[in-house]
């Protein structure tokens, strides 16, 4: 390419841009773009870019495209500020939807952890409610095992005590009371018709080979007030160290009582029991009176 070839244009572009806006009033914004080229080139290159006369002016072209270039990006900015914002609204919206869906878990978590916490503590408690239980249950086992031996042994007893009795039955059946003696159980009794002292009395049973009557249940003392019916008589009950320490003459201890209303009292002289007054109870005398008696005796 020959020295004379003019280089390649480097345009430089100077743009100068005027707004004047005039305050309360109605006339439209006037704005003016000039695009002025590099006037170090813009005299070397102007015989070379010369144009007929007859073209529109290019100018105001260039000045309308680029009015309309910085209307379609600001409104393209403002559509994508719309959008940075709208989004902005979603997510800080989900954000706080996420934080409070956040706390509420944070919340049921916390109550759900106590809740467990309580059901440890109930199962560690039924746990051990049901460790006595269970140790109860097998005490009560081994006591029932207990039981069920003694039920056996017991029931071993009174089969032979009933074979006994029977055997009993069956030697006193034909064994009848002496002469004057009238049978009752096993014994018989006699009922004196003569009175003495209660010494007196109890040494006349022994002679007959028995002592004064004792009594030792409802039964007997029943049929005892039913002898005694023509009066008091002296029975085998007697105050010993004259301490109210009564007791039977066979040494046995009162198991059933049926004292008058009041009786026994203290009394320093030597007591005895006799068999009965008009309600068919014990009364209480000194030995040194007199009255009937009743023996007993029993079958051998």
């Amino acid at each position: 390419m020959s020295a004379d070839t003019v280089a390649a244009p480097r345009l430089s572009l100077n743009v100068r841009y005027n707004r004047n806006v005039q305050e309360n009033s109605g006339e439209e914004e006037e704005s003016q773009v000039e695009i002025l080229e590099d006037e170090e080139h813009h005299a070397d290159l102007r015989p070379q870019r010369a144009r007929p006369h007859t073209q529109n002016n290019p100018a105001a072209n260039n000045r309308r495209c680029f009015k309309a270039t910085a209307v379609a990006l600001g409104g393209f900015y403002l559509l994508m500020l719309a959008g940075l914002f709208i989004r902005f609204i979603l997510l800080q919206t989900r954000y706080e939807m996420l934080q409070t869906g956040y706390d509420q878990l944070s919340k049921n978590n916390s109550q759900l952890q106590r809740e467990v916490s309580d059901i440890s503590v109930n199962h560690s408690q039924l746990q051990t409610r049901y460790e006595m239980l269970q140790t109860k249950y097998d005490q009560l086992s081994n006591n029932t095992s207990q039981l069920q031996s003694s039920y056996q042994t017991l029931s071993k007893n009174n089969s032979q005590l009933q074979d006994e009795v029977e055997q009993l039955e069956d030697r006193t059946e034909d064994k009848s009371c002496p002469h004057g003696w009238t049978r009752f159980g096993s014994s018989c009794y006699f009922k004196s018709k003569e009175k003495d002292y209660w010494d007196g009395s109890r040494a006349d049973c022994k002679k007959r080979g028995a002592d004064l009557v004792v009594i030792n249940n409802k039964e007997e003392q029943k049929f005892v007030s039913e002898l005694s019916k023509d009066g008091e008589s002296w029975i085998g009950l007697w105050d010993e160290r004259r301490q109210a320490e009564w007791k039977w003459v066979d040494g046995s201890l009162l198991t059933e009582t049926f004292w008058a209303e009041g009786l026994p009292h203290y009394d320093t002289y030597l007591s005895a029991a006799t068999c009965c007054d008009q309600q068919g109870k014990w009364t209480q005398n000194r030995y040194y009176e007199t009255k009937k008696r009743i023996c007993e005796k029993k079958f051998l």
